[in-house]
């Protein structure tokens, strides 16, 4: 909040203006006090990082120590052990843990960290076969999207050389695996399947592009060893390697599907049904911290950069977070483009815990194999309103409203939200998605399972 905003708050609160907590907005003291909480080293982690560095964890009366973890799967497994109350998670992963893939337990979401953020980079080596392949603008540049046909050239020389074209993701159930694999099949190129039933979790049956998971910092590292020819991650490692002149991003999420899920705030539901006011409180928190991130047309990301380059959150150069977090993305050395929403913390309903946004991962999880078995309509519906909680987000929204914090205008039609986002037909391969019928979107697609095939 600024200055203007707490003298006018404060002023209401004098002549009587503001209206008193109602009953139902009354959120108790935390029933725990001590958090901890974890994170992986992205750009992503950033409301997490503003509600500590702003005070806005104390102001909930929550004190709370943030803690980087090693990867997604060690994350998850102290989130499920106790070990961490919460976590910045993976959209996918409270999903893929309540429908069991990879793990068994019930991990529940009422606050989405971001929208966007992704992209997807290659070595060199493989954008120099791919680059006589595209349209070229007035200047010479690439016309953006690319399209993934336009690695069909690599990807025979590859073959040729008696080679496999590896991909590196950051998990398999993590929003980065879809949007490779999505640009992938768009383009043409399959990426292959999972067959847990089968005793297969290697995600490459019938692949023409081999995808594994490695951890986003190692992700630069790996791609200049030549383990990997390329990789889906967040910021900042994409931004790392144009610095290092090791690889270019092709495409960015975006692109692929504009104002897409990307992170959420997890906890275990049983800690959530056993300290219900700390996890509303935390949501609060969260909320302001996004809403500061976005304020402004972007005007404290400046600042969020210098606290994101600190070496216990993300812990890179101030230039190449600032590469992303500022408005703009550099694909090659010098073409840098605006991208205003590269990076979408509060706009565009970011924060809403939306079921079409669960939908749609069930969705690509089932076309690729996770979910082995068709399953209905409403069986979807069941999970994703199980696993994300706007109801919690909405009590959280209404108490910071009635606070004076944020203002009913930050929140637009708070309470006539459904928990789906409109029919979306702007992704990359020009298929129509409403989350209230994922199984007609499933059958859009022409690589991947549809309609009752099991592998």
């Amino acid at each position: 909040m600024n200055l203007w905003q707490s003298t006018a708050t404060a002023c209401a609160l004098a002549f009587g203006l503001a209206a008193p907590l109602a009953a139902q907005d009354e959120i108790g003291p935390a029933e725990k006090d001590e958090l901890t909480l974890g994170f992986i080293k992205l750009t992503d982690m950033a409301p997490l990082a503003i509600a500590y560095e702003k005070g806005f964890f104390e102001d909930e009366g929550l004190y709370v120590t943030l803690e980087a973890q090693a990867n997604w799967k060690v994350l998850l497994d102290r989130v499920i052990s106790g070990e961490l109350d919460g976590a910045h998670m993976l959209a996918g992963q409270p999903i893929g843990a309540s429908l069991g893939i990879g793990t068994q337990a019930d991990i529940i979401t009422a606050f989405s960290m971001d929208l966007n953020g992704n992209a997807i980079t290659v070595a060199n080596e493989v954008w120099a076969a791919m680059k006589p392949h595209l349209e070229l603008d007035d200047a010479g540049k690439p016309v953006h999207p690319i399209s993934a046909s336009a690695l069909k050239p690599a990807l025979e020389q590859y073959r040729q050389g008696g080679k496999s074209l590896n991909m590196g993701m950051v998990f398999p159930v993590s929003s980065h695996n879809y949007e490779l694999r999505y640009w992938l099949a768009a383009g043409g190129i399959h990426p292959g399947y999972y067959a847990p039933h089968k005793g297969d979790n290697s995600g490459q049956l019938q692949a023409e592009v081999l995808l594994s998971v490695t951890p986003p910092p190692q992700m630069p590292a790996t791609l200049e060893a030549g383990t990997i020819a390329g990789y889906s991650v967040g910021e900042p490692w994409n931004q790392q390697a144009v610095l290092k002149k090791i690889g270019v991003p092709v495409i960015t999420n975006h692109d692929i599907w504009p104002y897409n899920p990307e992170k959420v705030f997890g906890v275990n539901k049983a800690w959530a049904e056993q300290h219900p006011n700390t996890h509303l409180r935390l949501v609060k928190a969260l909320l302001r911290a996004a809403h500061w991130l976005d304020e402004g047309d972007n005007a404290n990301r400046e600042e969020a950069v210098e606290i994101l380059s600190q070496p216990y959150y993300v812990g890179a150069d101030k230039q190449v977070i600032a590469a992303s977090m500022t408005g703009s993305f550099e694909y090659e050395p010098g073409d840098v483009r605006p991208a205003p929403d590269f990076n979408v913390f509060f706009r565009h309903d970011a924060t809403y815990p939306y079921y079409s946004d669960a939908v749609w991962f069930m969705t690509q999880m089932r076309r690729w194999g996770q979910i082995a078995e068709a399953q209905s309509d409403d069986w979807y519906l069941e999970q994703a309103k199980r696993i994300y909680r706007p109801d919690i987000y909405t009590r959280a929204a209404r108490a910071l409203i009635a606070e004076g914090k944020l203002g009913a205008d930050d929140f637009p039609g708070l309470d006539e939200r459904d928990g789906f986002r409109p029919v979306a037909s702007d992704f990359i391969d020009g298929t129509t998605f409403d989350g209230r019928q994922p199984n007609d979107y499933i059958d859009q697609f022409a690589i991947g399972l549809t309609g009752d095939t099991r592998l």
